[in-house]
């Protein structure tokens, strides 16, 4: 199974709405195993499992399905119920309709608009106070709660053209790519993506059988599951994944087993924004923390085993990845302690 990982900034950045609702963050992450001194190092990473894990755990002691970023609570259960509702819509513009409707009464700070631009549909967020700073998490939150759901109910990604934000390029932005569209725009009017209207007619696909699977991991999983599988980057992480990081192939060999040129490769790719050395880097990186966390393989081991010929070199290229050597990582992250009474889904 592929195992990615989250950016601290957006441990740091959910945290937001624990620390304004008078809660304990530093408590929360050691509850799911995180030393809060992770959060001094803006490059650090922490696995999804984890970040789903934190998730979870700050919506069932806020009990907000919202994570503290508004000011009314989503109380935990309010998503099952909305995708109930949605779910005997007949195409997606219907049921988009009703998820945006359910948003708007659900959330006072931020709403959500479904129109027509330019041949494109677009999804608009509208903040209840325009003055006020925007509040990043949430509009993150939201457009990927949306998009995510409705991809899931036609069974199809739906790619999105462009994505625009009102606010400045966040440090946060490099994954936007993954998470949106390779088209960003910052300092917009408002924050919107847009799609082919095509899909909103769509038929919804899902049962209440294949409801009931997905609400075991929703909405939290909304939120970490952002790779475009069938993009070139995931295509070729699939190959790699298949070998030892020793024996990964060179760009040529690549290109030969995609039956596609070298520099129609590297074009494509470039389109994507994307590169061969940083898929191999950010793949290493992800299974070193992966490593890290869920093994008790030494730092010597796991830089044998991710093709380092050197520790030393393990070391060096953790800390660019991340700002903390290995040993340092490590001691950062734990097990998760106990929940207590936390109600289990």
């Amino acid at each position: 199974m592929e195992k990615g990982t989250i950016s601290i900034l957006f441990v740091d950045a959910v945290l937001d709405g624990v620390r304004r609702r008078g809660f304990d963050a530093d408590e929360m992450l050691e509850q799911v195993g995180l030393s809060p001194a992770l959060l001094s190092h803006p490059h650090a990473r922490v696995s999804s499992d984890t970040y789903t894990m934190l998730l979870r755990l700050i919506a069932q002691v806020l009990d907000d399905e919202f994570f503290g970023h508004d000011s009314r609570r989503v109380k935990v259960g309010s998503f099952a119920m909305m995708c109930h509702c949605v779910i005997h819509c007949r195409t997606l513009d219907k049921a988009l309709a009703r998820a945006l409707r359910f948003f708007d009464l659900g959330l006072d700070d931020l709403r959500g608009t479904l129109s027509s631009l330019d041949g494109k549909a677009v999804l608009t967020l509208i903040e209840r106070d325009p003055a006020a700073s925007a509040r990043i998490f949430a509009q993150e939150t939201l457009l990927m709660f949306v998009h995510r759901l409705a991809c899931w109910l036609v069974n199809r990604r739906i790619p999105l053209q462009w994505a625009a934000f009102r606010y400045a390029r966040p440090p946060q932005a490099e994954e936007y790519r993954l998470m949106f569209s390779a088209d960003l725009r910052f300092e917009q009017p408002e924050t919107a993506v847009a799609f082919d209207p095509q899909y909103l007619a769509l038929p919804v696909v899902r049962t209440a059988q294949s409801l009931k699977t997905f609400l075991a991991v929703a909405p939290e999983n909304l939120l970490i599951q952002y790779k475009d599988s069938s993009s070139l980057a995931a295509q070729i992480q699939r190959r790699l994944r298949a070998q030892p990081p020793g024996e990964w192939p060179g760009f040529d060999d690549i290109a030969l087993d995609m039956r596609l040129s070298v520099s129609t490769l590297r074009r494509r790719m470039e389109a994507e924004g994307q590169s061969y050395q940083a898929i191999k880097d950010h793949l290493r990186r992800d299974m070193a923390i992966n490593l890290l966390s869920d093994t008790r393989l030494s730092v010597m081991d796991i830089a044998a085993e991710l093709g380092f010929a050197e520790t030393s070199a393990f070391h060096r290229a953790f800390k660019k990845w991340t700002g903390a050597n290995p040993g340092e990582y490590r001691r950062s992250v734990s097990a998760p302690a106990p929940m207590g009474n936390a109600p289990v889904d």
